[in-house]
């Protein structure tokens, strides 16, 4: 895992994206006690992606809690011509991804949590299939592992310790 690379969030502007909401009921002695959980994704449209998860007993302060956590979570996402470097599949619980690179002008071919993790590490052209639990959390978790495991041809080289052009003469 070494392609895994931590980032600082002192020098990014980050979006965040509500993923989900769920609400949490415990039963006591005195009645039903309702808490919320959010899952928050935050990027900087530009390679950089995280998730959070932010418990609280108001919806508000859950999602900021669940922002402060992503934000200690960041990975580093090579993207290519807004685009994916090469297809991949990763598997987080009962979720299975797989998401591969589109021409330009394709889109975001991808539906709900996967469509705010991919968007917000900055790719505009993806195909993405989940199979499988559609539990956001574990699909969230899923993609982000997918889009940890992405290496660029520059890292290969760098990797192999050869030039570039020997990465792709094979």
């Amino acid at each position: 895992m070494s392609s895994i690379r931590k980032i600082k969030t002192t020098d990014l502007e980050l979006k965040d994206r509500l993923v989900a909401v769920n609400r949490v009921t415990k039963v006591t002695k005195g009645g039903r006690a309702f808490t919320f959980s959010a899952i928050v994704v935050v990027g900087d449209e530009a390679g950089v992606v995280g998730y959070g998860l932010g418990k609280a007993n108001e919806v508000t302060t859950a999602i900021s809690k669940g922002i402060e956590d992503a934000k200690k979570n960041l990975i580093k996402v090579p993207v290519i011509h807004n685009t994916l470097p090469h297809a991949q599949t990763a598997v987080y619980g009962g979720a299975q991804v797989y998401i591969s690179p589109a021409s330009h002008g394709t889109g975001v071919k991808a539906g709900g949590a996967m469509r705010a993790v991919l968007e917000s590490v900055g790719v505009k052209d993806c195909l993405a299939k989940s199979k499988g639990s559609s539990n956001p959390h574990n699909v969230v978790k899923a993609t982000i592992e997918a889009l940890a495991q992405m290496r660029d041809a520059y890292t290969v080289a760098y990797d192999r310790g050869v030039s570039l052009d020997k990465v792709f003469k094979g």
